[in-house]
């Protein structure tokens, strides 16, 4: 009898449970900041700027204070010497309600000579907004991050920088735009 009593609740349970409803959020920014290079061991050899951008979808959010996960991919540059495509996975975890943390690990190829492959591991704590009427999040805050050569061990940056949202840098050439093109209603 017990046996039943349980098949009946566990049964009831998830047949009437609701369905989820996480859409996927994407993002685009701009990366800037100062990195340290360093060589030989060494991590911080040479100051330079480091400039980027960087885009990520995250699943699994249906608000702000969801745990969500998801890929990214990233082309940067440190000091204007080289080119790095990256990509891997980011973690996002809510601290607070407005300002998450997003822990992202990962690999790139940098090509100065010839490619050379490494790892990465950026830390983001900033905003990032949950948009619950379209697919794009609004993302802006301070990084940190660690690339690590792999073929040349002793090849490593830091990067101490923020990210800038996409649709910031777009709005003013949206608005110039939009003004010169003027309200397509009115008679000439």
């Amino acid at each position: 009898m017990r046996r039943r009593v349980a098949l009946c609740a566990l049964t009831a349970t998830l047949g009437s449970a609701g369905t989820a409803s996480a859409e996927p959020q994407w993002n685009v920014g701009a990366l800037t900041g100062v990195c340290g290079r360093g060589a030989d061991g060494s991590y911080w050899q040479d100051t330079c700027w480091y400039n980027g951008v960087r885009g990520d979808v995250l699943f699994g959010r249906s608000r702000y204070s969801d745990v969500s996960a998801g890929p990214f991919a990233s082309i940067t540059s440190a000091g204007f010497d080289d080119v790095r495509l990256g990509g891997g996975a980011t973690l996002l975890l809510p601290v607070t309600q407005y300002l998450p943390l997003g822990l992202s690990l990962g690999g790139y190829a940098r090509q100065e000579d010839d490619w050379d492959p490494g790892v990465s591991g950026w830390l983001f704590f900033g905003s990032r907004s949950y948009n619950f009427h379209s697919s794009y999040g609004i993302a802006a805050g301070l990084l940190l991050g660690v690339e690590h050569d792999l073929r040349d061990p002793g090849h490593n940056a830091i990067v101490v920088g923020v990210q800038i949202d996409g649709l910031v840098l777009a709005l003013p050439f949206l608005f110039t735009y939009e003004w010169l093109r003027g309200n397509p209603d009115e008679d000439d």
